[in-house]
């Protein structure tokens, strides 16, 4: 009837240990995660003959703390690894550190600014080594709060992007690309940051609305002159041209010719370029190809000299009043003279528009001509698109695929380099005589006088690109390559779907002939507030899990997060809500201590269903449908509802009403009880593995309890035997209904919840009979007397329940109360009815205004329905 069952301990049922009367999850978490660490619960084996489950998780930066984003990235990996170790997969949740160059070098440089010397008085060996004992003293602190959340990732494998054995990665894949021509080095623009004074990716700048100015100014002079608008007006300055767009008529007359560029003495081209926009501004722009990227192509159409007038701190190094001026005083020194020569044709302040910053620092960021080194990305990137176009990689959810064709096959080669000493630095040597070297890893650099190496690292995210295979010890073909390799399923955030997936893409299937690092990637959406705003400390709602957890518990804030955890979708998150999940442990903690205390167990089989009550049957049933329900849902990576499913029948079913039918029958003793505490047990053991891997240290404590066994984390995952019993289920839902109806009278007609009436059950020709006892205890009803006179009949699922309420209630106040009430509704329902009878109102006011009362309309009818509905029911005096 059943495959549930999972290895039985040798204890008997009253061998269990005794539980606190309260959930303590500060007593209980960390204790239970050293354990399950010394067991070495969590590591992999490459010699295992078990089919393979690979998760890599994504790296965090060493300088980060944990934040909510992890702590829900981690529920959700860490959940889909516990149940895949729980079904027999070798299971591997690789983990790691990223050396996260520009923030590691920005903590360090602080640090040595407290002492009062910089990076440049150390040297750049020193400071290397400085950064590595700073790693080693402060870095990594995310570990020890991964520990906190219960990740089970295979410590003993733990890799930091530079690590010997990563580096080695490192230089192999950057030699094999650059003697493949798909690494070159090229003047190109980039982001660059004046504070951090390096080039930044394009996912390390944020942008957000600046207020600035825009300002119009008049090139050229009479019939030849030309308006341009710009919020940069110190870069006119770089000038090269003014382009147009070839088939607008207003400046047809000028195209080819040269007009004055002001303040500088030059003349500058006017060019045609389809890039314009004619319905743009004035339908004219100025062309500054080595401070703006779209400039720069418009340049290389045209042949345009690129002139740099900023240098790497944003200073104006153009010759003439603006020299030396920061980029900012030189805008408004620059706007101040062009006034003076009455060039000014329009100014706009504010001007609200997007600008670009440093995710570091929030330096605004300054496109900048630079010489770097450059992924071409065509070949990898249409690689990558077709992994997932033949169906090689599923994106989940699928709909997210179009962004991820939109992004790989429009990607521009990929600036790789960094002006940086943190990170590893760029393998490629310089000789005396213009020679250039890419060494291996396994080579020696050139020697001798005039010889030395690149001075710039590889951003970050080309080492972390590595990350699916380098942390298997490619380039090496080790054990762990040929087990793990291709990852099972990546788990990350649609927002990084473009920088971090999109290179894992392009250098596994590069790297590893084709074959992608993953056969799925589950893009999971932002945790946000519970209002749906984007969570940062600047708002005031940026949360520390660590808060939530010192006061619910880590499973609270697990089990939060993953009932928010649609594919592909954000999640709000309030504190109410962890708050609840809190609850929820504790109903779970509560009602398994009460199973144990009445004797329940897992000892020996289960009874053939014949042998058991509707009861036991019908939950039984509904187990095995939950099992069914909750594997689709995994496979789907639907955490959000297999955990509300877990949660309503784990509190609904199983404790409000299975553990509490199971009580009158306890109460009897006899066979039927005993079946019911194998039962009981059944369903707490299979509840409690089906809960795990979402909630791991609470069922960790309530399962090793109850089964006597060693670790729910290496216990069997739960299946489903097929076991169904319809008749059952529509028995229980009767009772059900019948349980339900008088509780809901009982409490309109003001009685507490503990008080008994007395009541007669006509329960002949229903299913119901065997289960008056039950009922009557839960509804608190007592027998008929001589004197019962029934004041109130409810007819429900075939069976009626008479009550005799004449001796239970003041029937005098209770009827001047439900009138005050129903005064209250007539009237609310005369005043909205009156409103909305008025086209004056409907026609002035807002629509959510006139919703909102069309919602009290309908309230006070259903308050006088069920108000009228009560008045009857009284008994007659």
């Amino acid at each position: 009837m059943t495959e549930n069952s999972s290895q039985r301990p040798t204890s008997g049922p009253n061998s269990h240990p005794e539980l606190p009367t309260q959930y303590a999850p500060a007593d209980v978490e960390g204790p239970l995660y050293e354990r399950w660490v010394e067991r070495g619960y969590f590591e992999a084996d490459a010699k295992s003959d078990k089919e393979p489950y690979t998760i890599v998780i994504p790296p965090p930066n060493v300088t980060g703390s944990l934040h909510l984003g992890h702590a829900f990235e981690h529920t959700i990996i860490d959940a889909l690894t516990r149940r895949k170790r729980m079904q027999g997969f070798e299971t591997l949740w690789q983990p790691g550190m990223d050396h996260a160059g520009i923030a590691t070098q920005n903590v360090v440089e602080r640090e040595l600014a407290k002492e009062g010397v910089s990076r440049h008085d150390l040297g750049r060996e020193a400071f290397v080594e400085r950064v590595w004992q700073w790693k080693s003293e402060s870095g990594g602190q995310i570990s020890g709060q991964m520990r906190r959340l219960g990740d089970g990732v295979a410590w003993k494998r733990e890799r930091f992007t530079m690590d010997e054995g990563l580096s080695k990665a490192v230089q192999t894949i950057f030699k094999r690309l650059y003697e493949d021509e798909l690494i070159y080095r090229a003047e190109r623009i980039i982001n660059w940051c004046p504070r951090c004074l390096t080039a930044i990716s394009d996912i390390e700048v944020e942008y957000d609305d600046d207020d600035g100015e825009l300002v119009s100014i008049r090139y050229g002079e009479g019939d030849n002159s030309i308006v341009v608008a710009t919020t940069r007006a110190e870069t006119m300055l770089g000038d090269t041209a003014v382009a147009v767009h070839p088939d607008d008529e207003r400046y047809r007359h000028l195209v080819g010719i040269e007009i004055e560029l002001p303040l500088t003495g030059r003349r500058i081209p006017v060019v045609a370029d389809e890039h314009v926009d004619p319905e743009f501004g004035t339908g004219a722009v100025k062309v500054t190809p080595a401070h703006d990227p779209n400039d720069f192509e418009i340049g290389q159409r045209h042949g345009l000299p690129n002139l740099t007038v900023m240098d790497e701190h944003a200073v104006i190094t153009a010759h003439g009043p603006f020299q030396g001026l920061d980029r900012l005083e030189a805008r408004s020194a620059v706007v101040g003279a062009l006034r003076a020569e009455g060039r000014i044709v329009a100014e706009k302040r504010p001007y609200t528009h997007s600008v670009g910053h440093c995710s570091r620092c929030k330096t605004t960021i300054e496109p900048r001509l630079s010489m770097q080194w450059w992924v071409k990305v065509g070949p990898l990137a249409k690689a990558a698109g077709d992994a997932v176009r033949d169906g090689r990689v599923k994106i989940h959810p699928e709909d997210m695929s179009k962004r991820y064709f939109d992004w790989v096959d429009n990607l521009h080669d990929w600036c790789i380099s960094r002006q940086l000493w943190w990170g590893h630095r760029i393998p490629v040597w310089y000789g005396p005589n213009g020679e250039v070297v890419c060494v291996g890893p396994d080579e020696q650099p050139p020697g001798g006088e005039g010889w030395h190496q690149d001075s710039d690292v590889l951003d970050t995210w080309f080492s972390s690109g590595l990350w699916p295979f380098s942390t298997l010890g490619w380039p090496e073909r080790t054990e762990s390559m040929e087990k793990f390799y291709p990852n099972s399923v990546l788990v990350t955030g649609y927002d990084i779907l473009f920088f971090w997936v999109a290179r894992m893409m392009m250098f596994g299937l590069y790297a590893m002939d084709g074959t992608p690092p993953f056969h799925t990637i589950a893009l999971h959406g932002m945790v946000r507030d519970q209002f749906g705003k984007k969570m940062s400390k600047s708002f005031g709602n940026a949360v520390n899990p660590l808060d939530w957890m010192d006061t619910y518990g880590s499973d609270a804030v697990r089990f939060t997060l993953a009932r928010g955890a649609n594919p592909g979708v954000d999640v709000p998150i309030g504190e109410d809500w962890v708050q609840a999940s809190r609850n929820f442990a504790n109903k779970i903690w509560n009602a398994t201590r009460f199973a144990l205390m009445n004797g329940a167990t897992v000892e020996g089989e289960l009874p053939a269903p014949e042998r058991l009550s509707a009861t036991d049957r019908w939950i039984l049933s509904r187990l095995n449908a939950v099992v069914a329900e909750v594997d689709a849902y995994y496979e789907d990576y639907q955490f959000a509802k297999l955990s509300d499913v877990l949660y309503h029948f784990a509190w609904d079913e199983v404790f409000d009403w299975y553990v509490e039918l199971s009580k009158t029958t306890f109460a009897k003793g006899g066979a039927e009880a005993d079946a019911a505490r194998r039962v009981l047990g059944e369903v707490l053991d299979v509840t409690l593995r089906l809960l795990h891997p979402v909630v791991p240290f609470v069922t960790e404590k309530l399962w090793t309890s109850l089964t006597g066994q060693e670790s729910v984390v290496i216990a069997d995952w739960p299946g489903d035997s097929g076991f169904r019993d319809e008749a059952a289920e529509r028995e229980i839902e009767n009772l059900q209904q019948v349980v339900t109806e008088v509780r809901r009278f009982r409490a309109d007609q003001g009685l507490q919840p503990g008080q008994r009436v007395p009541a007669r059950l006509e329960l002949s020709g229903t299913s119901l009979a065997a289960h008056e006892d039950a009922m009557r205890s839960l509804l608190r009803l007592q027998p008929a007397g001589e004197d019962f006179t029934a004041t109130a009949s409810l007819p429900v699922a075939g069976a009626t329940v008479a009550l005799d309420l004449s001796g239970a209630i003041d029937v005098e106040a209770e009827r001047k109360r439900l009138a005050k009430d129903l005064a209250a509704a007539e009237k609310d329902k005369a005043q909205t009815t009156a409103k909305l009878s008025n086209d004056g109102f409907l026609a002035k006011a807002p629509d959510h205004v006139v919703e909102k009362i069309r919602t009290r309309q309908a309230t006070a009818e259903a308050d006088i329905a069920r108000i009228t509905a009560q008045l009857a029911a009284l008994p007659k005096g």
